[in-house]
């Protein structure tokens, strides 16, 4: 009796096994997409046949007295057009090595090399500047552009004057001295990324009679150390003579914490519309962009050219038929100057 129940049983389990249907493994979830895929450089982001190549020189080192104890490591783009009894115009570009690596997102020389040469923006010296570090810190890279190993957190995010001091009080009088810069701040821009996005705009909101153009990529109007407050400040302040070139893309940083809390002062997308909302109420001259990309350079570096052309697009032109220089490529002169 005992051995018949068990085969019995035993074979109960076996019907009601192959009765079941069969447990196909979990699907594993679709891959994310690539926000950024379809953001590639374009023509003018690389060296072109014909296009007089600036130069670019340094490393120079800049010691600060803003920030005692750090210096800041600097580059200088030279245009083959620049002639040194020319006033030249300038734009300054936080977190230089990003902008001026030639194998990264933007490429800023073969952009100033080709709109420079088609007259398309002014003959304009760049400096390609990195964030302030003590000589023991490393020097930002592509990989780590600072925000752990150096003074950069502290110079960009914080709403105050004295990374302005850095560039208007420090850099600009070192320039001068080896170049003809125009001392029209309309002449004078500054741009960056991220955090050194804002940066820039604090530079210009604090120093608008040094610099009045600001490209900013994927800006850090947030609450880093405070740059939430921007949209409120652009408000309730007189207008500055400034012009602001904004890039975002909506899969930026959100907001929204591992516990799935959501802090709107740390969404970069909603901040960035926020203070494009209140330049646009006030009066300034205002342009943006919003993308789909995450937090990067994918986009604003596809589109870096065009920021430059609307940034400077009134520089100044001659409207004679006859003026054969204004109709030409912009050559370099004979006798180039430093």
């Amino acid at each position: 009796m005992i051995l018949q129940t068990v085969i019995f049983g035993a074979a109960a389990i076996a019907l009601a096994t192959q009765q079941q249907p069969a447990q196909s493994p979990t699907a594993p979830p679709p891959p994310t997409p690539n926000m950024d895929a379809y953001y590639q450089l374009g023509p003018d982001s690389f060296p072109r046949d014909g296009v007089p190549k600036g130069e670019l020189r340094g490393p120079y080192t800049l010691p600060s007295q803003a920030y005692p104890g750090t210096q800041h490591t600097y580059w200088i783009y030279v245009p083959a057009q620049y002639d040194r009894a020319v006033p030249a115009s300038l734009m300054v570009f936080n977190d230089g090595q990003a902008f001026k690596n030639m194998d990264g997102d933007v490429r800023a020389p073969n952009v100033l090399d080709n709109l420079i040469y088609r007259r398309e923006i002014p003959v304009m010296v760049s400096v390609f500047i990195n964030p302030g570090r003590t000589p023991e810190q490393p020097e930002p890279t592509p990989q780590e552009w600072g925000d752990k190993t150096t003074n950069r957190p502290t110079e960009y995010n914080t709403l105050d004057d004295k990374y302005a001091r850095v560039i208007a009080d420090e850099l600009m009088p070192v320039l001068n001295k080896d170049y003809n810069i125009s001392k029209d701040p309309d002449r004078r821009g500054i741009g960056g990324a991220s955090s050194g996005a804002i940066a820039a705009f604090t530079v210009a909101w604090e120093r608008p009679n040094d610099f009045r153009k600001v490209l900013s990529i994927v800006g850090s109007f947030t609450n880093l150390r405070g740059g939430h407050a921007y949209a409120d400040v652009v408000r309730k302040s007189e207008k500055k003579p400034i012009r602001v070139f904004l890039q975002d893309g909506r899969n930026d940083n959100r907001g929204v914490r591992g516990d799935g809390a959501y802090d709107e002062t740390r969404d970069w997308f909603l901040q960035n519309v926020r203070l494009m909302r209140a330049l646009t109420d006030k009066g300034y001259d205002v342009n943006y962009t919003w993308g789909i990309g995450r937090h990067g350079q994918k986009q604003g570096g596809a589109i870096f050219p065009d920021m430059m052309r609307w940034l400077w697009r009134d520089h100044p032109v001659s409207t004679d038929v006859n003026d054969a220089i204004e109709r030409s490529f912009n050559t370099p002169p004979e006798k180039k100057g430093r």
